[in-house]
């Protein structure tokens, strides 16, 4: 018998004679299984999503701090779009903490990067620069195993990397804002912060040996004071003239190179005009734009074209060569001494054993300052560097002690 009213050809069992059949609903799927609750983060992930967002935070201070220090709307413009990117990494990890239930409202720029601040504000961005770069190169691969991370964010470090990179060392070109902020640095001639610690660091250590060497043949007396003035001005006098002849002997090195290029542009502009051109194809110009900006370079106003083969092909900056010799032999004098009245500070006042001892504590003091200075370049634990500093002063005045111990004695 057929069911008219749903078009069911099958027979009808007994039992559904007396009833209008019903067919049986179609199978129904069963439902998808809800997608699995992100795991929630433990303390090791809370953890190193503050870290990461310290350092986003430290990036976007300092480099709001830079594009505020710079007069060139080109350079203002870099930095900003470096504020731009970063201020997207960070909010990636401000949202991950805040669904952790973690509060981000006090985070603010860390005491290393407060010092960098400050420096780039009283004497300027070019000091801070390759401190930066050496920043971003150590953290140029800190998002490739980190599975939160968006991904562009990896591709976003390295670019950094790079781009610090190349306007610490003045080379390359990317874009008119790199060319600009090259220009600006290229005379920052290394890193000068991490000079000026270190040359605090060698006054420092020298001349605490020297001090306990002559306190340990003296038992601490008088002697020790003469015997450290002695050896501060000594070591002062030998940095401040050695800097001054290296410095003099590279600004007339490079004197001598760019008056050689003047002569050379001269005699033969168009072999100029031709290695020029090899260099923009180089920093990725097709051949035609670096032969015509190359003309246009060479075939202009002579000061101008010495000036871009300056900088281009020697790598150097006219109106810099390298800094002022006066200067860097000043700064190299005061830094050493700076670190080598340290240990005499106790003998102006006493003698004996008692100068001694607070000799060594203050000295272990500065050392352990020094040691946390350098880490605002190297981002590396203060209490490992400063402990580091410490053991290595410590062990070399013990050693000085020692010897004038002996030497004393051998003598009296």
């Amino acid at each position: 018998m057929r069911n008219r009213a749903s078009g069911d050809t099958t027979p009808m069992s007994p039992d559904k004679k007396s009833a209008a059949y019903v067919p049986a609903a179609a199978p129904v799927a069963p439902a998808a299984a809800p997608a699995p609750a992100p795991a929630p983060a433990t303390k090791a992930d809370i953890a190193r999503y503050r870290e990461n967002l310290q350092g986003e935070v430290d990036a976007i201070a300092l480099y709001s701090l830079l594009q505020k220090k710079e007069q060139s709307r080109a350079v203002k413009d870099f930095y900003i779009k470096m504020v731009e990117v970063e201020t997207v990494h960070a909010d990636v990890w401000r949202d991950r903490l805040t669904a952790a239930g973690v509060a981000t409202d006090g985070i603010g720029p860390g005491w290393r990067t407060r010092v960098l601040m400050f420096i780039a504000t009283h004497f300027g961005p070019s000091l801070v620069v390759p401190t930066i770069a050496e920043r971003e190169a150590s953290d140029q691969a800190m998002y490739d195993d980190q599975p939160e991370a968006l991904s562009r964010m990896p591709g976003d470090e390295r670019s950094h990397a790079r781009l610090f990179r190349e306007l610490a060392a003045g080379k390359g070109v990317e874009g008119g804002a790199i060319a600009r902020i090259e220009g600006r640095h290229r005379g920052s001639g290394g890193n000068q912060l991490r000079a000026a610690v270190l040359g605090a660091n060698d006054g420092l250590v020298s001349n605490l040996s020297i001090s306990m060497g002559v306190a340990g043949a003296s038992s601490g007396g008088h002697a020790v004071l003469i015997a450290g003035i002695a050896g501060m001005m000594a070591g002062a006098l030998s940095m401040a003239i050695g800097e001054w002849l290296s410095v003099q002997s590279a600004r007339e090195l490079y004197a001598h190179q760019v008056k050689v290029e003047r002569e050379e542009l001269l005699m033969v502009p168009d072999e100029e005009e031709e290695e020029l051109t090899l260099i923009y194809q180089a920093k990725g110009l097709t051949a035609e734009q670096a032969r015509l900006m190359s003309k246009s370079i060479v075939g202009g106003e002579l000061g101008r074209a010495v000036d871009t083969l300056a900088r281009e092909e020697l790598g150097i900056d006219p109106d810099e060569l390298g800094g002022s010799a006066w200067v860097a032999a000043l700064t190299s004098f005061f830094l050493f001494a700076a670190g080598a009245v340290v240990p005499l500070l106790p003998f102006f006042f006493a003698s004996g054993i008692g100068a001694v001892v607070v000799s060594i504590v203050i000295s272990a003091v500065a050392l352990m300052l020094v040691g946390a200075a350098i880490t605002v370049v190297t981002g590396s634990s203060v209490l490992r560097t400063g402990g580091r500093q410490v053991l290595l002063g410590l062990f070399a005045a013990a050693v000085t002690f020692g010897l004038g111990t002996l030497v004393g004695h051998a003598v009296g």
